[in-house]
């Protein structure tokens, strides 16, 4: 439904200036009308012209410093501080000298982060802070900016341990202590991770075409894909040959394509102990391939929780994350590569 705006009045230029109510305001921006009153009372951010004294009516320059505030607090700047910025740019007349930093400063400032390459414990937490932010706002583009901002600034592993994983896990927690008022949170989060996980497979260099693949599948009936994506996509900027089946691949399906391609490895994701499947792993490890007398079987890489804290069996590791994953099938990319280097 359209924004509803007030009428003007004759009485001054001022108050001929289009004002849009707080619940219009709050739909344009993505927040609740209560986070606009709490902004006003806290942080002294409300409409310069008021209703009869008391209701809030807000102009095309009030909600401006609002979407700056929105914008700052997405990208993980903490409330109070984004305030404070947001309202010294919307003073244009005070001095030079009083004009903030870009918000990248404003936020290093804040957090006190220092060089490195390392994703300190400070910078977790507000670069964690910003995405949720935004995926409950449902602001695709902010999260597009900051997934982006993300992966290319602290590196894959790091950007998927420290901030994209913890944020999934919370929003999925969320969803189930709240029945379904956050699935649209949680699909619109997953789709836009995955979407930049996908940009880095497809901006990685291309491997040998003709080495072995690392063949990666979710166990059947397993539709949570997208830490396997982000295997694809850390196997992908190594520039590691590999082949993603996705979400739910039968067991058939999966052995034959283990047969077709040879590969060097197959990871098996589970996220549920309910689709860990023991016995199709096992099978997937003994099968073997390639001409009689040089029969070669793959390295199965048990991924996921939902295999436990059992010990994998014969031709078959069980990596505890992300790093030590690319870290094992690296090294089995390479001795499959070279095997008389080991």
């Amino acid at each position: 439904m359209p924004e509803k705006t007030l009428p003007a009045s004759p009485a001054s230029p001022a108050s001929r200036t289009p004002r849009m109510t707080t619940g219009a305001v709050a739909r344009r921006l993505g927040i609740s009308p209560t986070t606009l009153r709490s902004w006003d009372r806290r942080y002294g951010m409300g409409p310069a012209v008021r209703d009869g004294g008391r209701h809030r009516r807000w102009t095309v320059e009030d909600i401006a410093v609002l979407e700056e505030m929105c914008r700052l607090t997405t990208s993980g700047v903490p409330p109070s501080e984004a305030a404070g910025v947001a309202l010294s740019r919307a003073n244009r007349s005070r001095a030079a000298d009083l004009e903030p930093a870009p918000a990248a400063e404003a936020r290093r400032a804040a957090r006190g982060a220092g060089p490195g390459g390392g994703l300190p414990l400070g910078d977790i937490r507000q670069e964690f802070r910003g995405l949720a932010r935004a995926a409950v706002r449902l602001d695709g583009p902010a999260m597009d900016e900051l997934l982006a901002g993300l992966v290319h600034g602290h590196g894959l592993v790091e950007a998927w341990e420290g901030v994209i994983a913890p944020t999934l896990h919370a929003v999925g927690r969320k969803w189930e202590s709240s029945g379904d008022r956050y699935v649209e949170v949680e699909h619109l989060l997953s789709w836009h991770v995955s979407t930049v996980l996908r940009q880095v497979v497809g901006n990685a260099p291309p491997g040998p075409r003709d080495a072995a693949p690392v063949l990666m599948a979710c166990l059947p009936g397993e539709q949570h894909s997208l830490p396997l994506e982000a295997l694809a996509a850390g196997l992908a900027e190594r520039a590691l040959p590999m082949r993603m089946l996705g979400a739910a691949v039968p067991a058939g399906a999966l052995a034959a394509s283990v047969r077709r391609t040879g590969p060097s490895a197959v990871v098996l994701w589970s996220q549920s102990r309910h689709t860990a499947d023991r016995t199709l792993a096992r099978q997937v490890a003994a099968t073997a391939f390639g001409v009689r007398g040089a029969r070669t079987r793959p390295l199965v890489v048990l991924a996921g929780p939902g295999w436990g804290s059992r010990a994998p069996g014969p031709g078959m590791l069980r990596p505890t994350g992300l790093r030590e994953a690319l870290e094992v099938l690296a090294g089995r990319c390479a001795a499959v590569a070279d095997p008389f280097t080991t």
